[in-house]
């Protein structure tokens, strides 16, 4: 029969630190402590097979009461006391523990065992009737909430009352009498809540205690965290039962938290905090204000050196930051727990730097130590800590960062405050390609519809700004020029502040915090004072020297061209040409072209844009000097360029000399139903081929002029939305005319590469057939999800969140690459079109290129390069050479 508990205790143990996947971390790193020596309270772990088989089954494992019994044998051997002995009773603690670290996602219950008798045994042999019944005061509130159901705040409330009427500030300073008194009155409410008396039996405790935590696998809080941090259901989590020792004895006792160096910052520091006469509830969940642990030295200063000691004993042993949880009984040492801790992206990196230095680990670990989508954290202004505001509602994290500003609700209201020099924040339902300019000028994007990869996120994204969208609670309303949320009403010129990091919307004006890394990349801060930014180059230099797969950026200007390079990028994967028609006044000369009544109409318009579209690509060029640039020809329908009504309509047309029913019937002859399926893409340039000239030759000059300069070059153009060979093959000849065009009129010739984006099923499924045209493929993956699933990423966040949270699919396929449908496509595209052409290049340039495990899919199906906004370009980086260590 399977093994399903493993003991641990006097110095030896079944377990060990790799079998996290049965004993859980805790309970494998328990283990692991005894058996280098660690003291350790004995006990024993049930396996996490025994959480699944029960939540499954419905029953406890066949065979699991008889191990436990045998173990629970063992430990009053180990302690030399016994299980619901009257006279030397035996107490434990019950707590879970996952494979992969959850911390306070699930249960833990402590001093188990006692009852009505137990407790005048444990009074007996401390001596101390006191810290007997603040035991059994603990027990009855945690096994009552835990086990019984009986709100924690019931508890709390008796609790409240006692200190009261005692007259006392903390629990700590309740006498003897008043404990006794507080555990009939707790006994007393169990017995009104639940309508049976509370458990005396120890064997009754011990089950409810086991199947409570079974079942906290499943509480929402513990859901929740897995799907947020990409845990796998299937786990499970162990049950570890250990003989409770008492930090709550007296003043030579105490309990506490610590790492083994700052979680916040990486510094070689011991870090954390203690309390006196006190048990481990009561520092984490902040009923007493704990002492810094540098305090503990004067306080318990034997137990104090003997923890020094064993931080460092453990920090070597697992080679990484420790967390820590320990007792002092009676000025004896005890270690609880031991896992990796858990540190933000700044601490990572220093720690990973340092511990290369300190020849701890290697450089291939300090990659994999440091969490890739944590990078964000450094890349973006961030809410000043010391702030203290209650959000008023919360969306989707779209763009992370920090931002205060005004509120205004138009595009071209928040383009005229702030080019007077008003930071303002632009409010909308959602935002369409129109908004560019207003989201240019904006500090921050709010809107109350669209996901994550919605127009305002992924343009948000592209320029490093902060988004919050999908904020369902915010009603916007652009007549009043007002929003509300709930009661609250927001108007024009109200300041608002967004954390881009977790969605949240506060009211007014919160302070920021620049981000260190940014500021020397934009040469505001020498790099010798910026130490952070030296342990990020360092991780990112190491993780440059192993990976294969080659780093790009989705950029549309030059300044983001040159924010690219300055994070690492190695050329440019996607430049959308439509963004470049909004800035000043091209988007009248566009709009020209659109209500143009004849090819010779739309000509003239184009002629006008030309010269414009020229600068745009040479400054480009010449950001990314020696590196290719990847510039994708008109995508989106032409009606997103045209105002729909009001005043801005009346304008136009004015300017256009059309009367107002002439635009709105060219307004409302380009509407279509589906336009993501419509007249876009090559199907503009097919339509009005006159669109394509005019951007060849834009490209070919610019690159010529830019030639000339010296500027090396890499030319590639891409066919957007091509669905069939003929259409890229019509496309690619009127590019290679344009080619000719200019290579004679300027004398100058120049090397270019002309492919597609793959972004329909009918292009991944005939590769072999476009590939032998097309010399590289690149990934359009937020259309190919689009179209292949059959969802609209602008519509979908309505119910998506529901089939994540039903398990009907594993992730939001927008932010993370659905490798099983979508990624079947890739690869077959690749294989398919390399079998046509040899070395053909691919890449993905759409949202998931800087999404680290849609990285590793990249990586797993042999494409060349990546590309993803400019912001998430050291993320893209560091996760590809993750991707290539783990393969």
């Amino acid at each position: 029969m399977t093994q399903l508990v493993y003991f641990f205790g006097n110095g030896r143990a079944a377990g060990t630190r790799e079998m996290k996947a049965i004993l859980g971390g805790k309970g494998a790193n328990l283990a692991e402590m005894t058996n280098i020596g660690v003291p350790v309270p004995p006990g024993f772990t049930l396996a996490c097979s025994t959480c699944l088989t029960y939540l499954q089954a419905g029953q406890r494992p066949e065979g699991l009461e008889a191990e436990v019994a045998d173990n629970l044998r063992r430990l009053e051997e180990a302690t030399g006391r016994g299980f619901g002995d009257p006279a030397n009773p035996l107490l434990v603690s019950v707590r879970s523990g996952g494979p992969v670290s959850m911390p306070g996602m699930m249960e833990t219950i402590l001093n188990l065992g006692l009852n009505d008798r137990t407790v005048q045994g444990l009074a007996a042999l401390s001596g101390n009737a006191r810290f007997a019944f603040d035991s059994y005061r603990r027990f009855l509130q945690m096994y009552g909430d835990v086990v019984l159901g009986v709100p924690a705040q019931q508890f709390e409330h008796l609790l409240k009352a006692k200190r009261l009427t005692a007259g006392v500030a903390t629990d700590a300073e309740l006498s003897e009498e008043a404990l006794r008194n507080l555990v009939e009155e707790y006994k007393g409410l169990i017995r009104h809540e639940t309508g049976t008396d509370f458990p005396m039996d120890p064997r009754l405790q011990l089950w409810g205690a086991i199947e409570a935590v079974w079942k906290s696998w499943t509480l929402k809080k513990a859901v929740d965290y897995r799907r947020v941090n990409g845990i796998a259901e299937t786990l499970g989590t162990a049950v570890n039962i250990v003989a409770m020792v008492f930090g709550n004895m007296g003043e030579d006792s105490g309990t506490g938290v610590a790492f083994t160096r700052d979680p916040s910052t990486g510094e070689r520091r011991f870090y954390g905090e203690f309390l006196v006469n006190a048990q481990g509830e009561d520092v984490v969940a902040g009923i007493r204000t704990p002492l810094h642990i540098d305090e503990m030295a004067t306080r318990l200063p034997a137990a104090y050196a003997e923890l020094l000691r064993i931080q460092d004993v453990l920090e070597r042993h697992f080679r990484d930051m420790q967390d820590l949880e320990f007792t002092v009984e009676r000025g004896t040492l005890y270690l609880l727990q031991t896992r990796t801790g858990k540190r933000t992206a700044a601490a990572a990196l220093r720690i990973a730097r340092d511990m290369v230095a300190e020849e701890l680990i290697t450089t291939r670990d300090a990659i994999q130590r440091v969490n890739a989508a944590q990078l964000d954290q450094l890349l973006h202004p961030v809410i000043d800590p010391s702030a203290r505001a209650v959000p008023i509602a919360t969306g989707l994290p779209a763009s992370p960062g920090a931002a205060a500003g005004i509120v205004v609700f138009d595009p071209d209201v928040a383009e005229s405050r702030a080019a007077r020099g008003e930071a303002v924040i632009l409010v909308r339902e959602e935002t369409t390609p129109e908004d560019f300019h207003g989201i240019v000028a904006a500090r921050a994007v709010l809107t109350s519809r669209g996901g994550m990869t919605s127009h305002a996120a992924v343009v948000a994204r592209g320029m490093g700004k902060c988004a919050v969208v999908g904020c369902k609670e915010v009603e916007v309303d652009t007549t009043r020029r007002e929003f509300t949320v709930g009661s609250t009403t927001v108007h024009e010129g109200d300041w608002i502040t967004l954390d881009g990091a977790t969605g949240r919307v506060f009211p007014g004006d919160l302070p920021t915090v620049p981000s260190e890394v940014v500021r020397v990349t934009q040469g505001q801060l020498a790099a010798a004072e910026a130490p952070l930014h030296q342990a990020f180059a360092q991780v990112l230099q190491w993780a440059d020297g192993v990976r294969r797969l080659k780093v790009r950026a989705n950029a549309d200007t030059p300044r983001d061209a040159r924010v690219a390079r300055a994070f690492g990028a190695e050329g440019i994967g996607l430049c959308r040409t439509e963004h470049m028609f909004f800035e000043g006044d091209r988007i009248h000369a566009m709009r020209e072209m659109i209500v143009a009544r004849d090819e010779g109409g739309r000509r003239r318009a184009l002629a006008k844009l030309q010269p414009m579209q020229r600068a745009d690509f040479e400054a480009i060029f010449e950001a990314m000097n020696g590196y290719p640039v990847n510039i994708r020809l008109l995508d989106p329908p032409l009606h997103e360029f045209l105002p729909h009504g009001g005043e801005e309509s009346k304008l136009l047309a004015r300017q256009l000399r059309l009367t107002r029913e002439e635009l709105t019937r060219i307004v409302e002859g380009l509407r279509e139903s589906n336009p993501m399926l419509g007249h876009r893409g090559c199907r503009l340039g097919i339509t009005y081929p006159e669109i394509t000239e005019m951007q060849g030759r834009a490209i070919f000059e610019a690159a010529v002029r830019a030639s000339r300069r010296g500027l090396d070059v890499h030319v590639e153009i891409m066919v957007p939305l091509v669905a069939t060979e003929k259409e890229f093959t019509h496309q690619r000849a009127i590019l290679e005319e344009c080619h000719t065009q200019v290579v004679r009129a300027m004398g100058y010739d120049i090397p270019y590469q002309i492919g597609t984006m793959i972004e329909l099923p009918r292009a991944a499924l005939t590769a072999a057939e476009i590939a032998r045209s097309a010399e590289f493929f690149s990934f359009g993956t937020n259309d190919l999800t689009q179209t292949t699933l059959g969802l609209s990423r602008d519509d979908a966040g309505r119910f998506l969140p529901g089939y994540v949270e039903r398990g009907l699919l594993p992730e939001d396929p927008f932010q993370v690459l659905d490798v099983v449908g979508v990624g079947k496509l890739i690869r077959m595209a690749v294989d398919d079109g390399r079998g046509a052409r040899p070395g053909l290049k691919t890449g993905i340039c759409g949202e998931h290129g800087g999404e680290p495990r849609s990285i590793a899919f990249c990586h797993s199906a042999g494409l060349d390069y990546v590309s993803c906004s400019p912001f998430r370009v050291p993320i893209a980086r560091l996760a590809a050479a993750q991707a290539a260590l783990v393969s």
